[in-house]
Formats: structure tokens, C-alpha cells, sequence
């Protein structure tokens, strides 16, 4: 039954295993759905901002431009038509005569100079214009080129876009056939667990029938032993009782010859035929004779040797029926005893590994191990060894209390890490340490514990620079006061290390 028992334990947590490793599947592939719905966010957003709609604006822009300088060329053009007419007009004048001639003439020169100048000035803007024209022209070329290569990225993003969108379909398929999975095996975890439960209370029934039948073992040994005693004692006494008629025997001789005749009829030895007073008289002699033998010799012996025979029976099958299951104790002990054996090694191996981490980097160039001693099995115990620079200590002795505070802090950390909690609280474990090996220990706990929360009691700046959340009491105005402080800096930097270990 309890083998059963325990083949069925193991199929249960073989399902555990598999229903664990479903989960993780399943939080893999939700990862993988957020981040595809991450990348799709991005592209949209990239294809907001990419060069087609920048060169689109930047086109807008250079045609705008290039109305503007339209118009100041035909405006250059009006005003150069315009001077021309008055170089004409002023000409004419000339011609009308000499007095008005000398009249006009030098205001006309003046005129003529300042709309030549004005007239070289527009040729100058209307040449300088028509270059900015073509450079315009140029670069328009090339953003239309731009444009082509921005909308056959725009295809592609699209595309990009759409097939992002059918993978995202298909992935939340996948996470909702996913989650129902997971819903139906957390039931059945659920269901696995009182089963468990159940088969754990009878294991203990079972523990507990073990213990009383070991006990009854022991009563029934002791009950054995007397009875073996016993026996021994009547088989004396019988003994004892056959010897004496042996003696008789052999003091009588008579008695083998004859003893075959004993009651036979029509022999002297038969009762029917013997004088009664004879026979009283031999009956009183034989009384006689049986007082004095029985004085010797139990008569009862040979029935309370049956009886104690009979005993003797039942308590060997009996016996050998607790033996039996003596036997199938032991085999349980020494399964049970070969599976502590596995998880304490298991144990052994972690602890001793988070062990030599943790203390190498609450104190860098060091070395620290758990071993057994030489010659003894790790179930005897183990030891701790510590190394500066693979020199290997014969002895804890030899460190400083400083480093022995930090052998006992690593071990303490390194078994806690084997099983961890949520939530520790330590109080001035860095008192008796120098400020160096306090910054050591805010390090190890950032990169050792990082999803445990710890409530640390520090009196020294190297604790504080590695908190999140910083309290500190004061003694104001004969008051006690609490001012917390939170550390941004570290918050944002745990946030990064957070998101990176979860991509």
C-alpha cells in the first residue's frame, strides 16, 4: 500500500513538472505577444515620423519658396521695364532742347545713375534668383527621388506592419487557448495537491502503524524471550522427569521387559485378573512409590509442554509475520533515507556554490567552500574552508573577526538564498565591519537578491548609498522624528536591470 502510495506521489509530481513547465511555456509566449505589440507601437510611430512625411514638408516648403522668388523676378522685371521707360523719357527731353537740357540734366544723370544702379541691382537679384531657381529644381529631383524610396519603405512597413499584425492574431490565439490551458491545470494542480495532502496524512498513518508495529516487534521479542525461557524450563523439568523413569528402568529391569504387557489381557499384568487386595497392596506400594516420584516429577509436564509448544508456534508465526514487515519498513527507511540523501546533496551543492558568490563578493580575491572532512561522508557534517588568493586556511582561526563575520554572513545568505523569502530584515549586521566591506555587502545584496526586499538597520554611508528608500530618525526638540528619502537614481537603475533580465 505504501509503495503505491508513493508511485503515486511520484506520477503527481511528474505532473506538477509538466504543468510547471506549461506555465513557463505560457509566460514565454506572452512575453512574446507584448512584445510584438511593443514593435508594432514602434513602427506605426516610425512610420509617422519617417523621411516621406519630412520631404513631403520640405517640398511644400521649397514651393513656396519658389513663388515668392517668381514674383520678385516679374517685380524686377516691372521695375526694370519701368526704368527703361524714364531713360527714354529723359532722352526725349534732352532732344526738346538745350536750355530745359541744361535744366534737367543733371538730375536727369542723377535719376539715369540711380536707375541704372537700381536696374544692375535687379539683374544682379533676377540672375542670383534664377540660380536659386535651379538649385530649388535640383533639389527638388532629389526629394522626389526621396519621395519614391520613402514610399517604397512606406510599402514595406506596411507590410511589416501587416504581417506584425497577423502574427499578433495567431499569438493571441496561441495565449488564449494558452490561458484556458492554464486555467484547466491549475485545477488540476489544485487537485493534485489534496491529493497529495490526502496521501501525506496516510503517509503518516502510515509512519505512525510503522512506529506501534516496531513497538509491538519490541513486546513480542521480550514475550519470545520468555516463552524460550519458559520452554527451556519445562523441557529441564520433563528432562528431569525422563530421567528419573530412566533411572527406574534401570534400577528395575523388569520394567522395559514388561512394559509392552502393561493391562494386556491374560497376563499377569492384567488388571481384570488381580487380587483386589493384591492389588491394593500393590496399589499402596505403587501410591507410596508415586509419592515419593512425584515429588521429583511433574505430571503436568508433559501437557503444559504441548500447550507451551503450541504457543511457541503461534508466537514464531507471528513472529515472522513482524519480521516480514520489519523488512518492509527497513526497505521504506532506506528508500526515504536515499532521497534525504539526494536533496541534502542537491542542498549541499547550491548552498556551497551561492556560498563561495556570496562571500567572494562581500570580500573580492577570497574563496570559501562547504566539505566534509577528510575521510567522512557529507550526512557526518560539513566544514567551512576560506582562500585569499587560492591559499586555502587550515583553519577559521586564522581570519579576522571581521572576515569570521563575513564567513557567517555569507552562510547565513547563502542557505537563505537556497530557500528564499520575500522579505528580510537585518539589524547592523555591518557594526563590527569597516566601511569598504559595508559597501561590499549593499553590492552583493543588489546582485544576489534581486527579487527579495530587504529592511536593513545601518548606522554607516556605505549601507545608505545602496537603499532605495532611505529613513532616518532624529532627535528634535526632545521628539524622535522619521524623514524618508528615496534614492531615484537607484530605483531607475533597478527599473533598467528589472526590464533587461525580463527581455
Amino acid at each position: 500500500m505504501l509503495q503505491e502510495k508513493e508511485a503515486e506521489l511520484r506520477d503527481i509530481s511528474a505532473e506538477v513538472s509538466k504543468i510547471e513547465k506549461t506555465a513557463h511555456r505560457f509566460g514565454q509566449l506572452k512575453e512574446q505577444h507584448d512584445m510584438l505589440n511593443y514593435e508594432l507601437n514602434n513602427l506605426k510611430q516610425r512610420l509617422a515620423q519617417t523621411s516621406f512625411q519630412q520631404t513631403k514638408e520640405e517640398i511644400e516648403e521649397l514651393n513656396k519658396k519658389i513663388e515668392t522668388l517668381q514674383k520678385t523676378i516679374v517685380e524686377a522685371r516691372e521695375t526694370q521695364t519701368q526704368c527703361s521707360a524714364k531713360v527714354k523719357d529723359l532722352q526725349a527731353k534732352i532732344a526738346d532742347g538745350k536750355g530745359h537740357r541744361e535744366r534737367e540734366l543733371k538730375s536727369a544723370e542723377e535719376d539715369l545713375k540711380r536707375s541704372k544702379k537700381k536696374s544692375e541691382e535687379s539683374r544682379k537679384n533676377w540672375k542670383k534668383h534664377e540660380q536659386d531657381f535651379e538649385t530649388l529644381k535640383l533639389e527638388i529631383e532629389e526629394l522626389q527621388k526621396g519621395i519614391v524610396t520613402a514610399k517604397e519603405q512606406a510599402v514595406k512597413l506596411e507590410e511589416q506592419i501587416a504581417a506584425l499584425q497577423q502574427r499578433l492574431v495567431e499569438v493571441s490565439g496561441t495565449t488564449d487557448e494558452m490561458t484556458a490551458a492554464v486555467t484547466a491545470l491549475k485545477q488540476q494542480i489544485k487537485q493534485h495537491k489534496e491529493k497529495m495532502n490526502s496521501q501525506s496524512k496516510e503517509l503518516k498513518a502510515k509512519y505512525h502503524q510503522r512506529d506501534k508495529l516496531l513497538k509491538q516487534n519490541d513486546e513480542l521479542k521480550l514475550e519470545i524471550k520468555k516463552k524460550e525461557n519458559e520452554i527451556t524450563k519445562v523441557r529441564n523439568e520433563n528432562k528431569d522427569g525422563y530421567d528419573r523413569i530412566s533411572g527406574m528402568e534401570q534400577k528395575y529391569p523388569w520394567i522395559p521387559e514388561d512394559k509392552e504387557f502393561f493391562g494386556v489381557k491374560n497376563t499377569r499384568y492384567d488388571y481384570n485378573k488381580e487380587d483386589p487386595q493384591e492389588a491394593g497392596r500393590k496399589l499402596k506400594k505403587l501410591q507410596d512409590s508415586k509419592d515419593k516420584m512425584s515429588r521429583n516429577v511433574n505430571q503436568k509436564a508433559m501437557v503444559l509442554l504441548e500447550r507451551e509448544e503450541e504457543q511457541y508456534k503461534e508466537v514464531m508465526r507471528r513472529k515472522k509475520v513482524v519480521e516480514d514487515d520489519k523488512k518492509k519498513i527497513q526497505a521504506i527507511i532506506t528508500d526515504l533515507d536515499e532521497e534525504k540523501k539526494k536533496k541534502l546533496k542537491v542542498a549541499w551543492s547550491e548552498v556551497d556554490e551561492n556560498f563561495g558568490s556570496i562571500f567572494s563578493t562581500l570580500l573580492p580575491g577570497t574563496q570559501a567552500r562547504l566539505v566534509p572532512p577528510d575521510g567522512v561522508d557529507f550526512m557526518k557534517g560539513l566544514e567551512v574552508k576560506v582562500g585569499f588568493n587560492g591559499m586555502w586556511k587550515e583553519s577559521l582561526t586564522e581570519l579576522s573577526g571581521g572576515q569570521r563575520s563575513l564567513v557567517a554572513l555569507s552562510l547565513i545568505l547563502a542557505m537563505l538564498k537556497y530557500k528564499p523569502a520575500p522579505l528580510y530584515i537585518l539589524d547592523e549586521v555591518d557594526a563590527a565591519l569597516d566601511l569598504s566591506h559595508t559597501q561590499n555587502i549593499g553590492n552583493m545584496l543588489k546582485a544576489h537578491f534581486t527579487n527579495s526586499q530587504f529592511i536593513i538597520v545601518s548606522l554607516k554611508d556605505g549601507m545608505f548609498n545602496n537603499a532605495n528608500v532611505l529613513f532616518r530618525t532624529k532627535f528634535i526638540d526632545g521628539m524622535s522624528g522619521v524623514t524618508r528619502t528615496v534614492n531615484v537614481a537607484n530605483i531607475k537603475r533597478a527599473a533598467a536591470d528589472a526590464a533587461s533580465r525580463g527581455r
